[in-house]
């Protein structure tokens, strides 16, 4: 990447101007590049760029804290990385699709938003994203997910009790896609299984230090670090310049095309400091609600699979109790959560669980400014139907469990998040009910593209990244 001066960018002009480097702001430029070559980029990232070795040695992802960008009501922690490549640094690597279901929860089941979009709409950038991430996948997952080209890695190997699941639950129970390699590439090495996802010290998992410096290396495109976007200025319908701070100072460039995908709480926060609010802005923020599980296993080992977490079961995801509380997904996990048994030759027999469940968005959670512009979150509690959709699920984990030799199934503790907010600048038809369109074009200000989990209507209760990826290469293709 070349190194640049954000100084010397007062007054200039660039085709595209994008605010954030995470996941749905690169794949946005990465696919821009290929529809529109003769684009010229300017990225603006309030973090530094830290290579992988960097991270290693500081045991961080960011210098900058999420926790010091913005203010709460609520203890609940609020997870994100700010920095090149954003999420891209910090994520695990797990990487579902949505259920089709997920995209349809009003129309399907009366409860929620639906998305302007279906599955089939997002299938082929699915594909395209898993294509450019190298995700390792199990190809039985297509009789739920119907797919247009098979995962370009194989699936990690499954542990003892997740293949007992399977052979049982063919329909139900699959190896977890990841893009933690599963097979050496070129750029990264294959997952040791050393539960250190967050920092992979063996650089398995994709992140944007060993898969997208060759797109911020790219000469159209100008990367201005340690620059935090402060406001846009527009008029009537459309967006003319981004103010950015530097140093202290503010620095203003102008563009044709402008791109938002800072995170759920900075992209509305910008807005909001740009007297660009109003309507659903900043409302709605959630994340999918998870809770740690231990399965107690009577004479059968566990962890002997590839991977963090090498399972997925859907058996308690889709269905009419929707109406009522939320999906579960549960989480089969190959680390030791909760320790090893103490009993002499036991050590081995334990699963632990997570159950994800679904959320809803509430307009009592969300996103403004104080005086000094800084983002606030104001967070109530999940809803009723997220909490009532894991009391469903830990209820249902006996006959769900049935072919595994269980002695007992204990309850560990709520999980304090998830790490993935979004919601607060939903997408949808109808700008009573949303901020964006269908192709992720702001209703108001019609060259301004909002990407990220920002954008989802519902939560899913699986991991959004793939997700995000998959809708920025759509929206960039359509631009």
């Amino acid at each position: 990447m070349r190194p640049i001066d954000p100084t010397t960018l007062a007054g200039q002009h660039f085709d595209t101007v994008v605010v954030g480097s995470g996941f749905g702001s690169a794949f946005f430029v990465r696919k821009l590049l290929e529809t529109r070559p003769k684009n010229r980029v300017l990225i603006v990232e309030w973090g530094s760029h830290h290579p992988h070795d960097w991270q290693i040695e500081h045991g961080a992802n960011s210098e900058i804290a999420a926790a010091d960008t913005y203010s709460s009501t609520h203890e609940k922690p609020w997870n994100y990385t700010i920095g090149l490549g954003g999420g891209t640094n910090c994520w695990f690597g797990q990487a579902p699709r949505f259920h089709p279901s997920d995209f349809g929860l009003r129309s399907r089941y009366g409860v929620g938003n639906d998305w302007p979009i279906d599955y089939a709409d997002l299938e082929p950038f699915y594909a395209e994203a898993e294509a450019i991430m190298a995700i390792s996948g199990d190809p039985d997952m297509a009789a739920i997910f119907p797919r247009s080209t098979p995962y370009p890695q194989p699936p990690h190997r499954l542990t003892t009790p997740d293949r007992i699941m399977k052979t049982a639950q063919s329909d139900a129970h699959f190896a977890m896609p990841t893009a933690r390699a599963r097979v050496a590439t070129e750029q990264r090495s294959a997952c040791c299984a050393s539960f250190t996802c967050q920092r992979c010290p063996a650089d398995a998992k994709f992140t944007a230090n060993n898969g997208l410096m060759p797109m911020f290396g790219d000469e159209r495109v100008t990367v201005a670090l340690r620059s935090k976007a402060l406001r846009y200025e527009g008029a009537g319908d459309s967006i003319g310049a981004l103010v950015f701070d530097h140093g202290g100072k503010p620095f203003r460039v102008t563009g044709d095309l402008f791109v938002l995908g800072a995170n759920a709480i900075q992209s509305p926060a910008i807005l909001q400091r740009s007297s660009m609010g109003g309507g659903m802005t900043g409302k709605g923020l959630h994340e999918s609600l998870g809770t740690h599980v231990e399965v107690l296993l009577d004479g059968m080992d566990n962890f002997d699979g590839s991977t963090i977490t090498t399972g997925l079961n859907f058996g308690l995801y889709d269905g009419a109790f929707r109406k009522d509380y939320g999906a579960a997904l549960v989480y089969f996990e190959n680390r030791w959560t909760h320790g090893l048994r103490s009993e002499k030759g036991r050590w081995r027999q334990t699963l632990p669980l997570m159950i994800v469940t679904e959320d809803l968005p509430e307009d009592r959670n969300g996103v403004s400014v104080d005086g000094d512009g800084k983002a606030v979150v104001t967070f109530v509690d999940p809803s009723d139907y997220a909490e009532r959709g894991q009391t469903e699920a830990f209820a249902k984990l006996p006959e769900l469990l049935e072919p595994l030799p269980v002695e007992d199934i204990v309850f560990r503790s709520k999980r304090p998040t998830e790490s993935h907010l979004q919601g607060t600048l939903r997408m949808g038809r109808d700008p009573a009910t949303s901020v964006i369109d269908d192709r992720m074009i702001h209703h108001r200000w019609r060259n301004l593209v909002v990407v990220g989990s920002a954008s989802f209507p519902t939560c899913s209760c699986a991991n959004p990244s793939l997700t995000v990826a998959a809708l920025s290469l759509r929206a960039a293709s359509m631009v």
